[in-house]
């Protein structure tokens, strides 16, 4: 059985602190998209929407949120919370029933308001909660576990403060030209380097912040596809993965990870597996990849993505970055768009911005930052609790 869709539209709202309500970002996302595909909203025979905790109800359910604001037809939908991975997991599903014969097209939302500052957990006292005493028993915000996973790296691969800087200049220059990016300024390592320190050695210009922003992807099987296009850009992979026990690489919110004295670890630890599903159900492998989108939560991060999605070896990664490859001219464009270092977070939002900026470049509409000759690309993302996060996207 075919396992591919198309991807027939795809829709962005600009990241930024924007002060309004998420539908509205995920509406103007999905009118995008929409007309991108050359469809109307009673086109559409299924939604799927990646859920925002932080909304009230409306974002816990929000495939009929985004279906109630577009206008109720009686579309089927389903709504999905994986933290970061939400997106993603609204593809699958929506995949899932293109293929499953259930509906020929169907429309994928998500979009996010955002507190000021750090995440923090939602109200209450819920002492059995681990991201509740993580942060209110250890005072660990998120930007703790990235100046950990930075310093792991330092004193494993010698990584230094420089390389971090490195990272974040390449995509804010990646980023100056993507006009849905939230900043779009060029920087230069010493502005890097003298931003304050947020949690040692990571500073504020190497930690992505928070944001409000949607995105939104119209999906259809082949066939549908072929009455539209000659030439539509596919998934060919979709990974939702979890680890597998035991997973002795921490993750947040755990603050110990699980003993492998009586259980080997697998050979294959959590984050490499997440591509490696991917790549698996395509029949491809990184080398096929010409550009990556990855889940650059800090600089630092984005350089153990390189390595996780099979771009080099453990410990080449600096390599990597230090001779271009992972620049829009090099070999391997990593975060053309800008990622996170440009956008910030809009949780829900961001697994389905990645493709979105796949689809631009395979189709030759990222102007200022186009991979040239680019025939397929990768994601990878991370959600809280464990939930892998990759599609391969290809033309």
């Amino acid at each position: 059985m075919a396992k591919e869709v198309a991807v027939l539209g795809v829709g962005m709202h600009p990241w930024g602190k924007w002060g309004r309500n998420f539908v509205e970002y995920g509406v103007k996302a999905a009118n995008d998209a929409l007309s991108d595909a050359g469809l109307e909203w009673n086109d559409i025979q299924f939604v799927a929407g990646g859920d925002t905790i932080r909304n009230g109800y409306p974002g816990y359910v929000a495939g009929a949120t985004f279906s109630q604001a577009l206008g109720w037809k009686g579309s089927p939908v389903s709504s999905s919370y994986g933290a970061c991975a939400a997106g993603t997991q609204a593809i699958a599903s929506a995949r899932a029933q293109i293929l499953a014969g259930l509906c020929d097209v169907a429309l994928v939302v998500g979009a996010d308001t955002t507190p000021k500052g750090f995440f923090a957990p939602t109200g209450g006292n819920r002492s059995a909660d681990p991201d509740w005493l993580r942060f209110r028993l250890l005072g660990a915000t998120n930007p703790i576990y990235f100046g950990l996973y930075a310093r792991r790296r330092m004193d494993l691969y010698g990584a230094t403060e420089r390389d971090f800087a490195k990272v974040k200049v390449k995509n804010a220059l990646h980023g100056l030209s993507n006009p849905n990016a939230r900043y779009q300024k060029k920087v230069t390592e010493e502005a890097v380097l003298e931003s304050p320190m947020v949690s040692d050695p990571l500073r504020l210009l190497e930690i992505c912040a928070t944001s409000d922003g949607g995105a939104a992807m119209v999906l259809s099987s082949m066939e549908f596809a072929r009455k539209h296009t000659t030439d539509p850009v596919t998934i060919a992979a979709v990974s939702t993965i979890t680890p597998q026990y035991p997973n002795t690489v921490i993750e947040m919110p755990n603050f110990a990870t699980d003993s492998a004295s009586t259980v080997n670890a697998p050979d294959t630890p959590f984050r490499d597996s997440i591509t490696a599903a991917a790549y698996d159900e395509a029949g491809m492998g990184p080398e096929d990849m010409n550009m990556a989108e990855v889940y650059d939560l800090s600089a630092a991060l984005e350089l153990d993505w390189y390595e996780n999605i099979g771009l080099c070896k453990p410990g080449e990664a600096e390599k990597l970055l230090n001779d271009g490859v992972t620049t829009v001219g090099g070999k391997v464009p990593v975060n053309p768009s800008g990622g996170l270092s440009c956008f910030g977070e809009a949780i829900p939002a961001q697994a389905i911005a990645q493709v979105c900026e796949l689809t631009w470049q395979l189709r030759g509409d990222a102007e200022g930052r186009q991979v040239e000759g680019a025939k397929a690309g990768v994601t990878v993302n991370q959600g809280l609790f464990g939930h892998g996060s990759s599609v391969i996207v290809k033309k």
